[in-house]
């Protein structure tokens, strides 16, 4: 970018900043309430640009918006549920019913220890209190008084991409299917007691009752999920997700890393959970059972599934293998095709826990057996990877709550008696201080399926790292949130031939000085290893890449029924790399800018809303790609990544036909000036623009 571009950007910062000022001198007292755009956005960029399936997030978010939580009736399994939550303010508020009794009202929330007003207003829409006591359901009642809904998705890129085009592919090398989505799923729950259900999917490419599909969508999957019958805690069939301690040994929900967010770094989820979403990969299929009786919980799973997998043929010494596992859930080419439930995976496992006052212990184990034995390549990183036919991991985890301190974490090992240690400590110092620490240590030979530990890398393995958070609320109106995060690999990675080390660093303020307005400013630093040869050396250099990152947002609510919200961010990758350095670091430095406009319409009362956005976006390349969180339909978000220059905008539009029936209309579209060519291999678009369409219905009965 030139220099003149990035000062004519500082003097629009300057501004909209004043503006924001004086806006908010005149800003009244309506309710905003936003997502959790951050930690999704910075999950997104974690997983190589993968975004997650899993939507029970925010299935269970409007289930509470539905059917809110009664404070006075909830224990911790029901609060965890909320994931905004710290374990600490979790204990300080069952402590304060304990000493205190039920609530009489909501602002008493303000009496708890660590509940501040900026947290209140995050979950003000998903509580209650009410004196009603919770009466005991009947299975049967269960089963006929719930809701009933049928969701059905259908998704389209409107241009056509090279694979469905069969002159621009080889025979056995294009999409043979639709490039339609879609996405059908049929629900029944009855508060938060009891749920079945059926899901099915089809990918874009893939066939429909034809081909390989001569059973209609690619997969399916069903559920049934029972919770507080008698002993029984939660009764999984069918489809389920398993957490267990910390993540170092299995955690298949969906769990947060590092964001603004600093004071949620501890895992907190039931051990069994339902599972109904169109992600192919990160569930189990069989049975679970939790049984609780008093102070003690104890819980058992089984399950047999099919993975998608590389096959090998080992002719010299007559042994097949699997070099690896699929995780993209495509099934449109005839080599995807050919992958498709290769492996057979069986796994067991379980765990055993003791909760008393403000004490926590469990034992967890897990444990596979594969059909092929897994090899992965020969490549140096993967000498400790995962191997052979069996495989697992155990692990103890524990927390005790101490005042305002609350103490956590996980011990474990794996196959091979490899460990991998995880401990946090949540400290509330002042009634206008949080801080948070964590510290893990995981061996470079530590392996595991199905985890999301807080790390730096996607999954717990090589990696040691200490973590610090601070948040302060000077005021009800101003809040600070910083970390520290300094972390080392003492084995290779992919890209990173040589042992390691790195640091992140956030700085974020807010500013809300009411429930009509919301403004923050965030400024990141990050410094990564990775390969850097341009010049072709025998042997590749590993060397530092910088990056920053400053965004600023503000949100503003200007009536009832229109939301104003807008954000400008700029990136700066490598800024000290020189393009003619000797030593051959050889890249040019990057920077990035992207700013967007939001307009939301959701009027009181009315059968209709809607939203739209306006964006540009600029970048020297991939590096300084930028991520930013989208409004999408009822149950589903998207998170693209954005780099060259290019505009991109979308419409929302919602209508409830009658009580029952309601539909949402998407449209999204991101043109590329002066590009002949967006994407790459078969997903090759000719032309420069790219354009999706989304419809869906929900009918609930």
């Amino acid at each position: 970018m030139k220099k003149s571009y990035i000062n004519k950007f500082y003097w629009l910062i300057f501004f909209v900043s004043v503006q924001c000022f004086f806006i908010s001198l005149k800003a009244q007292d309506k309710p905003v309430t936003l997502p959790v755009e951050q930690q999704l956005e910075n999950l997104t960029e974690n997983n190589d640009d993968v975004e997650t399936e899993d939507d029970s997030y925010l299935q269970q978010m409007h289930h509470f918006l539905n059917d809110p939580i009664n404070l006075n009736n909830a224990d911790e399994s029901d609060l965890k549920e909320l994931k905004v939550l710290t374990a600490l303010q979790i204990q300080n508020l069952i402590s304060y019913k304990k000493l205190f009794g039920n609530f009489i009202n909501i602002y008493e929330l303000q009496a708890v220890p660590g509940w501040n007003v900026s947290m209140i207003r995050k979950i003000l829409p998903y509580i209650i209190v009410d004196d009603q006591p919770e009466l005991f359901t009947s299975l049967g009642s269960r089963l006929k008084n719930g809701e009933r809904t049928v969701l059905a998705r259908i998704t389209q890129v409107l241009e056509k991409s090279k694979g469905y085009l069969l002159d621009g592919s080889t025979a056995n090398n294009f999409y043979p299917g639709s490039p339609q989505k879609i996405f059908v799923r049929y629900k029944y729950s009855y508060k938060n007691l009891l749920q079945y259900g059926i899901t099915a999917e089809k990918d874009a490419g893939e066939q429909f009752f034809k081909g390989a599909q001569k059973s209609g969508f690619d997969f399916y999957s069903a559920h049934f999920f029972a919770k507080n019958i008698g002993i029984i805690k939660s009764l999984a069939l069918g489809d389920f997700i398993v957490n267990l301690g910390q993540g170092l040994t299995q955690w298949m929900g969906l769990a947060f890393k590092k964001s603004s967010d600093v004071l949620n770094i501890k895992r907190q989820e039931d051990v069994l959970r339902p599972y109904n979403s169109a992600g192919e990969i990160f569930f189990h299929r069989g049975a679970g059972i939790t049984l609780f009786k008093k102070f003690l919980e104890a819980t058992a799973f089984v399950s047999y599934r099919k993975l998608d997998a590389n096959f090998v043929v080992d002719t010299l010494n007559n042994e097949d293998f699997v070099s690896s596992l699929q995780t993209s859930g495509y099934h449109r080419t005839n080599s995807e095709v050919a992958d498709k439930n290769v492996q057979r995976q069986i796994t067991f496992g379980g765990n055993l826990s003791l909760t008393k006052n403000n004490f926590h212990m469990g034992i967890n184990g897990v444990h596979y057996q594969f059909k092929y034995p897994i090899n992965k390549s020969d490549g140096l990183y993967n000498k400790y990877a995962l191997n052979g036919n069996n495989w697992g991991n155990y692990s103890i985890d524990y927390s005790y709550t101490f005042k305002n301190m609350h103490f956590f974490g996980e011990a474990a090992t794996d196959e091979r008696f490899d460990k991998a240690f995880v401990n946090g400590l949540l400290i509330s110092t002042d009634a206008k201080v949080d801080m948070s620490f964590l510290y893990r240590k995981i061996s470079k030979g530590y392996q595991s399926l199905y985890t999301s530990a807080f790390t730096e890398s996607t999954f717990p393995t090589n990696e040691n790292g200490f973590y610090a958070g601070i948040s302060i609320n000077p005021t009800d109106v101003w809040r600070i949130d910083a970390y520290a995060d300094l972390y080392s690999f003492p084995w290779l990675k992919y890209r990173v031939d040589a042992p390691n080390a790195g640091n992140d660093y956030l700085l974020q303020v807010t500013y809300k000085p009411n429930k009509q307005i919301e403004m923050y400013s965030r400024y990141r630093s990050e410094r990564k290893a990775i390969n850097d040869n341009p010049n072709n050396l025998t042997l590749n250099p590993v060397v530092i890449k910088p990056k920053q990152n400053w965004r600023t947002q503000l949100s503003y609510k200007l009536n009832s029924a229109f939301t104003f919200r807008t954000r400008v961010e700029m990136l700066w990758y490598d800024k000290k790399a020189r393009p003619d350095d000797p030593v051959g670091r050889g890249n040019a430095p990057e920077q990035g800018f992207l700013s967007y406009a939001d307009i939301i319409y959701k009027p009181l009362f009315k059968h209709y809303s809607g939203n739209m956005r306006l964006q540009y976006f600029e970048t020297d390349g991939y590096n300084s790609r930028m991520y930013a969180y989208e409004n999408d339909v009822l149950y589903s978000f998207s998170i693209p990544v954005f780099y060259d220059k290019g505009y991109r905008y979308y419409v929302n539009l919602n209508y409830d036909i009658t009580r029952k029936w309601s539909v949402w209309l998407r449209l999204a579209q991101t043109i590329y000036p002066g590009k002949n060519v967006i994407g790459s291999g078969l997903d090759e678009i000719k032309g420069n623009k790219k354009t999706e369409v989304k419809l869906q219905s929900i009918f609930s009965f």
